[in-house]
Formats: structure tokens, C-alpha cells, sequence
């Protein structure tokens, strides 16, 4: 069987390309096709040959990618893939427009809908110039809303990570998802029952991440937070953060681990549709403070791996970082839950089911 990976695109480092990260690691053979490359600032694929789209062509596309977002569904539609039999699809919007032959089977890990497409004014919010091109920008996306939907057909069968995920791709567009949580490379994160006197967000700066909750809280709490990553809400955050608040920056992947396994507590103040860094909290032995919304209800459990704070405001996780502070927290049970339960072992047992379930049972695509 001839397969090939697809992901929308591979210029930064988030949860989308680290589930990526791992088909390309359990699919070795397959070959890889994105529409835009950074290898300097994405996972790491080793020697593995990348195909690209028209889009690599331009000129400082990689570093402006979110600019090129009329022109990602084309892209894809112009590659050829019909020589394969399999087209996996890692993608939040425009991978799953690929094409493929009567005979090959297309299955798409959808992270989410096209986020910028169906919650715009949430997603694009933290660009302070949107207002100013608002009407303009709404009726691009007006065009790109009826390809988008269009492009939706096209999987044979969805795998979401989550319920809220599997809802949102029943309501926009149409298809049912089986729901399979995604997996963390347990190997790759380090166990330690120390922990220093330091909380972490590890985040893009982007405003759906609701950083400012975090920053806001922790100014008025006065304890030490890092906060690792980069993005448009950087120096509006930087600037509201008082003495006891560090910004890192991007961070290599080993000091990321260390951060992981160290600090007293990982926050996560977004609304996540699934959520990796909980699970990554959890297998380095580190409970979670977490709005208590979304994907997280799906990985955490109250007062063993994690506490919830039921409002996204600063004084609701307050509480809950007040409330985290009594509670003895029993840093094996928190790793071996996310062991357990998130494992690469136990993902690929149920997504390799389904594909061959896919590739011989028509039921599944109905």
C-alpha cells in the first residue's frame, strides 16, 4: 500500500505538527507533502524528503504563511496524489482539500474546523488592525467558507480528538468523526516528583490562548510564572507583566521537557478542542490548572491530575491556583494516567483498526 502524509503546513511547532510528528515516525515509507516548509522552525523529520506546493516558491512565504490563506485550498488541489492508495491528512483547514483516486481511501485527523473561517472575530481578534479590514476580509472569507465545505467532502472518514471536535465537524460540514484522543511521545518527556517553585504556560501567544488571564492573575498573586512561546500577543502581554513574570521565548525541545517536569503546575487558560499540554504536563508527573471547558474534560481528572477553574477570568484561576495549593498531589498516579490512557501504543492500536476497517468496510464512510 502506497501512502502519503499530508499536513496544511509546516512552519511552526504546536500540537497539530507533533500528531504529525508521529504519523511520519509510525509511517516511515510514506511519503510527505505539505504546501509551505521551514525545517528551522517545525518538527523535525531527519532526511525525509518534504513535497511542497507552489507556495514555497514565494518569496518569505514560510515566514508570512497566515497570509497566504486564499491561496492554501488551490495549492492543495494542484498536487497529485493520485498514485497512492492511502491519503492521510493532518489538518485544521486546508489539507484535506487534497485530491485522490476513486480506488485510495482519504482519512483526515481534523483538529478542528477552519478556525479563521467559522469563529473569525474569536480567532483573529489579536490583530489590531482586523477591525480596520473587517468588511473586506468577510467577503474573502465568504468565498472561502463555500470551498472550504466543498474541500470537506472530499475525506472518506474523519478522526477528531475529541467530542467537541467530532460535533463541530458534524455541524459545519456535514460528516460524521470518529473520536480517537491523540497521543504524546511518552519517551520524550521526563518524570520527576521535585518540583520547583515556578508555574509554566506554554502556549503560542495568540489571544484564543487567553495568556492575559494568566498574566493578570499570577500579577496579583506575585508568584513566579514562565511563560515559553512566541506570537502576536507577545509584546501587548510583555507589557502588562509585572517583575515576577518571565517570557523565554521559544525554547528547544529538552528545555521544554525540563520546564515540563519542574514546574509546580502547567496553566492552561484556553478553550482547547483537545489539547496536548495537558497530556504533556501529566506524563512529566505535573498536575494541570485548566479552564475547565473542551478537550481537557476529556484528559483530566479533579483534584488527581488537575484542577478547573469554571470562568476564563483572572480571578476564577486565582481560585483555583489557591485551591491546587492544598491538595497533595501524588506525581506517579499523575504520570501513569497520561501512561495509560495517551500512550503511543494505545492510539495507534485504535487508528490502525479503523484504517483497515476503512480500506475494506464502505459502512465507515457513510
Amino acid at each position: 500500500m502506497k501512502i502519503a502524509l499530508v499536513h496544511d503546513y509546516l512552519t511552526q511547532k504546536g500540537g497539530a505538527e507533533r500528531v504529525f510528528e508521529l504519523l511520519c515516525k509510525r509511517y516511515p515509507e510514506a511519503d510527505v507533502f505539505t504546501s509551505l516548509y521551514d525545517p528551522e522552525q517545525t518538527i523535525d523529520l531527519g532526511e525525509r524528503i518534504v513535497n511542497t506546493t507552489f507556495l514555497q516558491n514565494i518569496p518569505r512565504a514560510a515566514k508570512y504563511f497566515r497570509l497566504m490563506a486564499p491561496f492554501y485550498f488551490p495549492a492543495f488541489r494542484a498536487l497529485d496524489l493520485q498514485e497512492y492508495d492511502l491519503i492521510i491528512s493532518s489538518s485544521t483547514s486546508f489539507a484535506k482539500a487534497v485530491r485522490k483516486n476513486r480506488d485510495a481511501r482519504h482519512i483526515c485527523f481534523c483538529h478542528n474546523v477552519t478556525r479563521f473561517l467559522w469563529d473569525t472575530e474569536t480567532y483573529l481578534r489579536e490583530y489590531g488592525d482586523y477591525r480596520y479590514f473587517a468588511p473586506l476580509i468577510e467577503q474573502v472569507f465568504q468565498v472561502m467558507r463555500k470551498v472550504d465545505l466543498a474541500c470537506a467532502q472530499e475525506p472518506d472518514l474523519y478522526i477528531a480528538n475529541s467530542s467537541i471536535v467530532a460535533r463541530r465537524i458534524k455541524n459545519t460540514y456535514g460528516k460524521k468523526a470518529i473520536v480517537i484522543n491523540y497521543p504524546i511521545d511518552t519517551s520524550k518527556f521526563v518524570f520527576s516528583d521535585t518540583k520547583e517553585d515556578f508555574y509554566l504556560a506554554s502556549a503560542r501567544m495568540i489571544s484564543y490562548k487567553r495568556l492575559d488571564i494568566i498574566v493578570e492573575a499570577f500579577n496579583w498573586l506575585g508568584w513566579r510564572l514562565l511563560i515559553s512561546g512566541s506570537g502576536p500577543e507577545k509584546e501587548r502581554l510583555k507589557s502588562k507583566a509585572l517583575g515576577n513574570i518571565e517570557f523565554l521565548g521559544h525554547v528547544t525541545d529538552t528545555q521544554r521537557t525540563q520546564l515540563f517536569s519542574k514546574a509546580n503546575s502547567v496553566i492552561v487558560a484556553a478553550l482547547e478542542d483537545y489539547g496536548l499540554v495537558p497530556v504533556e504536563a501529566n506524563a512529566s508527573g505535573t498536575p494541570v490548572i485548566a479552564f475547565g471547558a473542551g478537550g481537557v474534560l476529556d484528559t483530566q481528572i479533579p483534584g488527581k491530575t488537575g484542577v478547573f477553574f469554571k470562568r476564563q477570568t483572572p480571578e476564577s484561576l486565582q481560585a483555583a491556583l489557591l485551591e491546587a495549593r492544598e491538595i497533595y498531589w501524588d506525581y506517579g498516579n499523575i504520570r501513569n494516567h497520561a501512561v495509560a490512557n495517551f500512550s503511543e501504543e494505545a492510539f495507534f492500536n485504535k487508528v490502525e483498526q479503523v484504517i483497515e476497517q476503512a480500506c475494506t468496510v464502505n459502512t465507515l464512510f457513510n
